[in-house]
């Protein structure tokens, strides 16, 4: 499966992919095209989010995708994970927005989930913190409008991505069939449609504060 970064590095961009773990900068840089460029980034470190940006020319596009959240109802989610998550998924939003130095007529994205627009009991705290996230995206559109920066969000539902793998194979297919089951399109989000939703946001110069849905029809059910 493609990640957001390869589809946009096949439209000719030069690509800088971000992440907290090595491995996994490894893992995206075998499937990229040569010149791809990488960073060990921890976006709940208010410091190393503005040393980064501090010490890189303007972009063109800023794209947050990634984040590290529990599920959990409000009362059994422990406490620690419910703060770890508000860093990773807020406050790595804020302070992204904060510091990232774009060029005139760029865009900034962020990708959420589709629990903002429908919340799950078993996955509040996420549906409060994409919640959060769509509304700082458009406080920033008006903040950042002066400078001509875009500011906008992909709201995806369940990705056929690796972070399934975690329920074997078994477990992974009866998650994808109900899913399958549920929704409109009777399929799962691909990274790459969430790739295209992302790719149309940065390039389209009417798009901002906007919130793109790449759910397949989740929110409607």
């Amino acid at each position: 499966m493609k990640q957001p970064h390869y589809v946009v590095a096949n439209h000719g961009a030069i690509v800088n992919i971000a992440s907290r773990t090595t491995a996994r900068l490894d893992l995206a840089l075998k499937r990229l095209p040569s010149g791809t460029l990488s960073q060990n980034i921890d976006v709940r470190s208010a410091s190393e989010v503005e040393n980064f940006f501090d010490s890189q020319p303007p972009w063109d596009h800023v794209i947050l995708t990634g984040s590290s959240t529990q599920v959990g109802s409000v009362k059994n989610l422990p406490l620690d994970q419910a703060h770890d998550g508000m860093q990773s998924k807020f406050w790595g939003a804020y302070y992204v927005g904060r510091n990232a130095k774009i060029n005139k007529g760029g865009s900034l994205t962020f990708v959420s989930g589709v629990y903002a627009q429908r919340p799950n009991i078993n996955a509040v705290l996420q549906g409060a913190l994409n919640a959060t996230v769509e509304g700082l995206m458009r406080g920033l559109a008006l903040e950042l409008a002066p400078q001509g920066i875009r500011v906008n969000a992909v709201s995806p539902s369940t990705t056929h991505t690796p972070l399934w793998d975690r329920l074997g194979e078994e477990g992974r297919e009866i998650k994808f069939a109900s899913m399958r089951e549920k929704l409109p399109t009777a399929q799962i989000v691909a990274p790459d449609d969430i790739a295209h939703a992302i790719l149309y946001l940065a390039t389209n110069p009417s798009a901002t504060g906007s919130t793109v849905l790449v759910d397949c029809g989740d929110a409607l059910v």
